[in-house]
């Protein structure tokens, strides 16, 4: 009888307080996931008032032409709100996208992922007076550098990067040609890579997934050393622009873009 009533009074009491065991209600909530909690192309509140605006915004290409031509080049396009270029409709070297606008001063974010030995950038203070982009905007590097994508290039001995034919000056986060990357910082093809391009009067910062890999002044007697034993020293506009178009490079190969924002440095907000 003992038994049975301390068997009855714990049955009792379990039920009395909702089981004896865990309930779904105390398991600890999950975290939510990125894309539940922040859009694609859009602002948050704390970036509309830091001044940030939208280049893209998923589904128009409003803000975009090509290079030194009025309308979107072939291979363009908004898809899925993502900002692709189609390497199958595009025209290398001559289908450049082209900010309608310029900017001086600037703090330029986006995301970014390349299709296998695939190869992009992107340009700033691009005039156009000369007939490519590269002729007067420093270029960011966006690359695949894999080894064997760029082989029947193959950058001097003893100037190529590590399990690449390029040269350290051109993978991805370089200051084209001139400034290799301080570590390779890029993810696998196929992945999303967050690119910072910050430009202020003539001091750049190049970042690359949280990682400032390059920094450099513009018209400072580096510079100018590297740019006179470079192939920039033939177009004598070449990064001294004080104001410009920004560029996105048809290099011929598939690449994707989104997030791409904008906060103008030293100048009054629109």
């Amino acid at each position: 009888m003992r038994m049975l009533f301390l068997s009855t009074l714990l049955i009792s009491l379990c039920v009395t307080f909702s089981g004896c065991g865990p309930s779904p209600q105390e398991e600890p909530p999950r975290a939510p996931t990125q894309e539940a909690t922040t859009a694609l192309n859009t602002l948050t509140p704390e970036e509309e008032a830091a001044g940030w605006e939208l280049l893209f915004d998923g589904n128009s290409l409003d803000r975009w032409r090509g290079f030194r031509a009025d309308t979107v080049p072939p291979g363009w396009q908004a898809e899925d709100g993502l900002l692709v270029f189609r390497a199958e409709h595009g025209q290398e070297g001559y289908g450049d996208l082209t900010t309608k606008e310029q900017f001086a001063d600037f703090d330029l974010s986006l995301e970014w992922k390349i299709s296998p030995c695939g190869n992009s950038g992107i340009l700033f203070r691009v005039t156009e007076d000369y007939e490519q982009e590269w002729h007067t905007g420093p270029e960011y590097q966006i690359v695949d550098a894999t080894l064997g994508c760029w082989s029947d290039y193959q950058a001097p001995e003893g100037e190529r990067a590590p399990d690449s034919d390029l040269k350290a000056s051109q993978l991805s986060g370089a200051n084209y040609d001139l400034h290799a990357p301080s570590e390779n910082a890029v993810k696998p093809v196929g992945e999303w890579n967050l690119s910072r391009l910050v430009v202020n009067g003539p001091h750049v910062e190049h970042w690359l997934n949280g990682k400032k890999v390059v920094e450099y002044e513009l018209w400072s007697p580096e510079w100018e050393q590297l740019v006179a034993t470079s192939k920039f020293k033939d177009y004598p506009q070449y990064g001294r622009n004080r104001t410009g178009h920004i560029v996105l490079q048809d290099h011929g190969k598939t690449v994707w873009f989104r997030n791409i924002k904008i906060r103008r440095l030293g100048e009054t907000q629109p």
